[in-house]
C-alpha cells in the first residue's frame, strides 16, 4: 500500500526531526567575523556579524568600505536599477558596503541585487532583537539557483540595535567606514590544516547536490596536491539518522534504513513507490567511507577524491547505474582492494551497530567551537564550520587562511586563490610608474603594501607613500631616481652607487643632481686650460685644450710641452731655480760638515799628549765624537793618540 501525500509528508517530517537532532538536542554554532567601525568616532568599536552561507567571504583577509543605506528599495528585494541607484565606487574611493533590511525575500536575493548594482559587500539588518543566525540559501528554490551560483561578494547579518546605530549616523550626514575582518575566522594552531567535508552520495537531491558534485570534481586536484605534500589532513563524513521508534517496522523505514532502522537517509526522489530508496544512499555513503579507510591504510588517502569523482561520472542515478556493480568497477580501476572494502562495510541487514556509521553519527554532534552538523554540505576547517560558497577558489582561500602567514604552500598563491587587488588603483600602495615597480603584493589574504626587492636591490619605506632604494646597486633601478642624460654617444649620471648615496652631479656639471645637471663652462670660468700657450674650447660635460705650434697639452699639469721633450721657457725657469736652490743647500751642508770635522780632529791632537794623565777628558771627547757621528772615521787616530 502506497502512502498518500499527507502521510508521506508526515513521515518525512518525523524523519526530518530525527535528522536535526539525532539522539540529542542540536547545538548550532553561528560562524562570525569581526566588523569594526573606524568612523565616526562616536560609534567606533568592534561588533559581531554572522557570515552568510553564500558568496565568497575573504577568509584570512579583511576588507574596508563605506556604508550606504539606500533611500529606496531598502530591503533589496528588487533590482536597484529600477530606482536609478548604483553602488559602483569611484576611482580612488573606498568600496561600497550596502546596508539592507531583512524581510520579504531570500537573503541571497538581497545580496545578488546589491552585487549587480556595484556593491562590494552587503550588511543585512535584522528586524528583531535575537541572537545572530546564519543566512542560508533557499533549499529547493530552482529559480534562485542561477543567481546564487554567481554571488561573489561577502555578506553578513548584523543585530538590529547595531543597524539602528549605523542608520542614525548616516542620517546625520556622517561618513561611516567599517572593516570586515575574516583573519581569525579560521584558527591556525600548527603548520598543518585539518579539514572535513560532510557530504552525500545522493546526486538527485536538487540544486545543493549539483553544487556539491561540481565542487568535488573541481577541487580534487588542489585537494590531492595539499594532501600529498603533507600540508593538510582531510576526512570525509556522511550524515545518517536513525528511524523514529514508531516507524522502525514500517515499509517506509525499512526502505530508507539499514541495520534495522539505525542508519537512514531520505528517499532520493521523495517518492517511496519508485526509483532508488534511502537505504541505497546509505549503502553508497558507507562504501565511500570504507574506500577512504582502505586508501588511508595504504598511505594514499587522496584516492577518495578519485573514487567519488569517477563514481559520479560513471554511476549516476539517472542512468540507473547507482549500484554495487558499477561501484566495484570503479574500485577495481583505481587498484583498491574490493574485499577489504566489503569487509569494512559489514552486514547491512544485521540487527546490530555498524562501527563505521556509528562513528559518523557520534561525529555529527558538535564539540568545542564546532556546532552540530545540520546543513549539507558542510565544510569544517580546523574545527570551525566554513560559511560561504562551496567553490574551489573560495574553499581553497579558507583552507590557506588556516596556515600561519608565510608557511602556506605554493598552491595558496595560485591564480585560483589570488584576486589581484593590486589591479585596482595599485591597491593604494606606492609605485614608480616610470620604472614599473610597485609595493603592492597580492596574496590570498588580500593585498599587502611592502617595499619590493628588485634585481637584488632592496627598497625600504612604509610601502604606502614611499619606498627608497637601500644599499648598493641603487643605480640599477631607474638610475636611483637621479638625473642622467645621453648626448652624442656620451652618458652622464648623478647617481652614486653607494649605501646611502645621494644624487650628485658628476664633474663638469652643476645642479641638484635629481632634476637637472647643467654643463659647466670651464673655459669661461677659467677652471682649466690656463697655461700661456693653451687654447680652450668648452664641450658638454668637459672641455678641449690645445697648444700652439708643435706643443702637446698635459691635462694633469695643465701645461704644454714640446714633442721632443723640452718644456716651454717658463716651465724650465721654474725647474732650474729649484735645481740651483737644492745645489746651494747641499754645498752649504757640506762646508759645515767639513769645518766641524777639522775642529774635532784638532782637538783630539791637542789633548793627545796629556791623555795618559787625563783619561777622563779623553773619554768625554770620544762621547762627543759619537754624538756627531764621526767616531768611526776618527777611531784609528784617536786610538793611536790614546795608546801613546
Amino acid at each position: 500500500m502506497v502512502l498518500k501525500r499527507s502521510s508521506l509528508s508526515l513521515f518525512l517530517g518525523f524523519l526530518l526531526i530525527s535528522l536535526i537532532a539525532p539522539r540529542s538536542i542540536a547545538r548550532f554554532v553561528v560562524e562570525k567575523n569581526s566588523l569594526r567601525v573606524t568612523s565616526p568616532d562616536k560609534i567606533k568599536g568592534t561588533y559581531d556579524s554572522a557570515i552568510g552561507n553564500f558568496g565568497i567571504p575573504q577568509y584570512g583577509g579583511s576588507m574596508a568600505g563605506a556604508v550606504v543605506y539606500p533611500k529606496d528599495n531598502k530591503k533589496g528585494c528588487k533590482e536597484f536599477d529600477e530606482f536609478g541607484i548604483s553602488f559602483q565606487s569611484k576611482p580612488g574611493a573606498l568600496p561600497t558596503f550596502v546596508l539592507v533590511d531583512r524581510g520579504d525575500c531570500f537573503f541571497a536575493l538581497k545580496v545578488w541585487n546589491a552585487q549587480k548594482a556595484g556593491a562590494s559587500a552587503v550588511l543585512v539588518a535584522d528586524d528583531m532583537e535575537e541572537p545572530l543566525i546564519t543566512m542560508d540559501t533557499p533549499a529547493e528554490d530552482v529559480s534562485s539557483a542561477q543567481y546564487i551560483e554567481n554571488i561573489t561578494i561577502p555578506s553578513a547579518l548584523i543585530e538590529k540595535s547595531f543597524s539602528e546605530t549605523l542608520k542614525k549616523a548616516l542620517s546625520n550626514g556622517d561618513m561611516v567606514n567599517v572593516n570586515l575582518d575574516w583573519r581569525e575566522a579560521v584558527p591556525h594552531p600548527d603548520d598543518r590544516v585539518e579539514y572535513e567535508l560532510w557530504t552525500n552520495s545522493n546526486d538527485e537531491c536538487g540544486v545543493k547536490c549539483d553544487m556539491l558534485m561540481e565542487f568535488v570534481k573541481d577541487f580534487r586536484g588542489a585537494a590531492q596536491i595539499l594532501e600529498k605534500g603533507g600540508y593538510t589532513q582531510f576526512t570525509p563524513h556522511y550524515i545518517t539518522w536513525y528511524c523514529p521508534q514508531a516507524f522502525t517496522l514500517s515499509r517506509q523505514c525499512k526502505s530508507q534504513c539499514i541495520n534495522h532502522g539505525r542508519y537512514c537517509a531520505p528517499d532520493p526522489e521523495q517518492d517511496f513507490s519508485s526509483g532508488y530508496d534511502g537505504k541505497h544512499v546509505v549503502l553508497e555513503n558507507l562504501r565511500q567511507l570504507c574506500v577512504f579507510k582502505v586508501a588511508n591504510e595504504t598511505k594514499k588517502p587522496w584516492v577518495w577524491w578519485d573514487y567519488v569523482t569517477d563514481f559520479q561520472i560513471r554511476c549516476p542515478m539517472k542512468e540507473k547505474k547507482y549500484n554495487k556493480e558499477c561501484a566495484d568497477a570503479v574500485i577495481k580501476s583505481l587498484g583498491l582492494d574490493g574485499k577489504k572494502i566489503d569487509k569494512c562495510m559489514g552486514d547491512p541487514n544485521a540487527n546490530s551497530e555498524n562501527p563505521v556509521l556509528k562513528e559518523e553519527q557520534d561525529a555529527q554532534v558538535g564539540k568545542g567551537t564546532r556546532g552540530d552538523v545540520t546543513i549539507l554540505p558542510t565544510l569544517v576547517v580546523n574545527n570551525r564550520q566554513y560559511r560561504g560558497k562551496l567553490e574551489k577558489g573560495a574553499v581553497l582561500k579558507a583552507l590557506c587562511s588556516g596556515f600561519e602567514e608565510t608557511t602556506e604552500p605554493a598552491v595558496c598563491l595560485s591564480g585560483d586563490v589570488e584576486t589581484n587587488e593590486c589591479l585596482d588603483n595599485n591597491g593604494g600602495c606606492w609605485q614608480d610608474k616610470i620604472a614599473n615597480i610597485t609595493a603592492c603584493r597580492d596574496t590570498f589574504r588580500g593585498r599587502v603594501c611592502e617595499c619590493p626587492l628588485v634585481d637584488g636591490v632592496q627598497f625600504k619605506g612604509d610601502g604606502y607613500k614611499n619606498c627608497e632604494v637601500s644599499g648598493s646597486g641603487r643605480c640599477k633601478i631607474n638610475n636611483g631616481g637621479c638625473w642622467h642624460e645621453s648626448r652624442d654617444g656620451h652618458t652622464f649620471s648623478a647617481c652614486l652607487d653607494v649605501d646611502g648615496g645621494k644624487c650628485q652631479c658628476p664633474p663638469g656639471f652643476k645642479g641638484d643632481g635629481v632634476k637637472s645637471c647643467v654643463d659647466v663652462d670651464e673655459c669661461r670660468e677659467r677652471k682649466a686650460c690656463q697655461c700661456p700657450a693653451c687654447s680652450c674650447k668648452d664641450t658638454w660635460g668637459s672641455y678641449e685644450c690645445s697648444c700652439s705650434g708643435d706643443l702637446l697639452y698635459i691635462r694633469d699639469h695643465d701645461t704644454c710641452i714640446s714633442k721632443s721633450g723640452t718644456e716651454v721657457k717658463s716651465a724650465w725657469t721654474v725647474v732650474w731655480v729649484i735645481f740651483i736652490g737644492l745645489a746651494m743647500a747641499a754645498g752649504g751642508g757640506y762646508l759645515v760638515y767639513k769645518h766641524k770635522l777639522r775642529w774635532m780632529v784638532n782637538e783630539v791632537q791637542d789633548f793627545s799628549v796629556s791623555v795618559r794623565w787625563k783619561p777622563l777628558r779623553a773619554r768625554r771627547y770620544w762621547s762627543a765624537l759619537q754624538q756627531v757621528g764621526l767616531h768611526r772615521m776618527n777611531l784609528k787616530i784617536f786610538r793611536s793618540k790614546v795608546d801613546h
